[in-house]
């Protein structure tokens, strides 16, 4: 099932390091061609000779052995790889990586590498509780690393809990769904619209909101990582475009509906994670306005209905709404949901701690047509904009069988 995939697996310097031997056997078995990298710590526990017996392939451990092969091996490996595994991954080697340091032949190709990265850490409990482990590993998350977490058991410390290295067989499963799930888009066309909307008072002062486009950034993110060909149409933010991701820079809600509804007919999915704004000013000045009294009117007038516009036009496309509320969340959801004849809506309640707009997190209720909704827990938006996929997946996938 893996057969024609490069897997660099990264073995760090911890007992589980044993375990690491059966993973390359596994993958190999699967078809996969597996090249491994040992940190010297590593080589205390098991001999680079095993990984070269079990893998097939030369085992590298330091920068600064003859060359395997006439080219620079740590760059080379970090472009061959479909696939980056370190397991077990140390509290050291997360700490390196997720702060940019890059001293051995490990740390410098996953610094190299464009490929995705999966990290298995394994560790005391304690380590893998530390604050400074656990901030390590959001900014991993944070950046778009694959986390497995640890089991938790007996350690080879003598005490009990979590840091356990997943079994071998759960390892190469994680590997197995990666990349079953890479592609799942293929083929796909997907229009994501994400941050806010300017509405010009003059040439100086706007009317705007809260909206970061965190979530809609994050979810064009990981559309195109599962192959999906992404359209991003992106209100003013201090984000940089995912990779692989067409993004359309645009300022005000007219100029969004317009973006929009010129993509909308060439595409197979539309996921409105935009905060559009509501009314705009009747009259923008020319110039700017002067303080001339203690208070000043501004007339405003409503703005169209782009979400509601896509859902009495689609033809085929599947159609995602947001809804940020403050109260009444499922009355409000369900009440949108049917108005705009979206397929799948996603409520936050944007007063909850941890959720909505500027957060680095968020907890929402997704609403579906067939009157079922879900409940997620808190989790970055990274994570949410993973799960929102799956669901838009699953959901498209029972509209074909019927």
């Amino acid at each position: 099932m893996l057969k024609g995939k490069t897997v660099v697996l990264g073995v760090c310097g911890g007992i589980a390091a044993y375990k690491a031997v059966e993973v390359v056997s596994r993958l190999v078995k699967c078809g996969a061609a597996v090249h491994v990298i040992m940190t010297a710590a590593a080589a205390q526990f098991v001999t680079p000779l095993t990984f070269r017996e079990i893998s097939g392939q030369p085992v590298y451990t330091t920068m600064w052995e003859e060359p395997k092969l006439w080219n620079v091996e740590h760059i080379a490996l970090a472009r061959r790889a479909d696939l980056f595994v370190i397991a077990p991954a140390t509290a050291n080697m997360i700490g390196k990586i997720a702060n940019g340091i890059a001293d051995d032949f490990l740390s410098t190709t996953v610094m190299a590498t464009t490929a995705p990265v999966l990290i298995v850490p394994a560790m005391n409990t304690e380590m893998y509780l530390s604050a400074a482990t656990q901030t390590n590993l959001k900014i991993l998350a944070d950046r778009g690393f694959h986390l497995m977490k640890p089991e938790s058991g007996p350690l080879a410390c003598g005490t009990a809990g979590i840091g356990r290295l997943p079994e071998p067989a759960a390892i190469v499963g994680q590997v197995a769904a990666h990349f079953a799930i890479a592609k799942s888009l293929q083929g796909v066309r997907l229009l994501v619209t994400a941050g806010g909307t300017r509405e010009a008072i003059d040439p100086v002062r706007y009317i705007g909101n809260r909206s970061s486009g965190k979530m809609g950034y994050a979810i064009a993110a990981v559309a195109a990582e599962r192959g999906a060909e992404v359209t991003l149409i992106s209100g003013p933010v201090a984000l940089a475009a995912p990779s692989g991701v067409t993004r359309i820079s645009v300022e005000s809600a007219l100029e969004m509906r317009d973006a929009v509804l010129a993509a909308f007919p060439t595409v197979d999915i539309v996921i409105k994670a935009a905060a559009v704004a509501d009314y705009r000013p009747e009259v923008v000045a020319d110039q700017k306005i002067k303080k001339q009294s203690a208070s000043m009117t501004i007339d405003l007038i409503k703005n169209p209905d782009i979400l509601a516009e896509l859902g009495s036009s689609k033809s085929g496309q599947f159609l995602v709404g947001f809804a940020a509320e403050t109260q009444e969340l499922a009355k409000n959801a369900t009440e949108k949901l049917c108005r705009k004849n979206l397929d799948m809506l996603v409520a936050n309640d944007v007063t909850q701690a941890g959720a909505g707009f500027e957060s680095e997190t968020n907890i929402v209720k997704v609403f579906y047509q067939d009157g079922f909704s879900e409940q997620l827990p808190q989790m970055s938006k990274r994570e949410l904009a993973a799960v929102l996929l799956d669901r838009v997946q699953q959901q498209r996938s029972k509209i074909d069988r019927n």
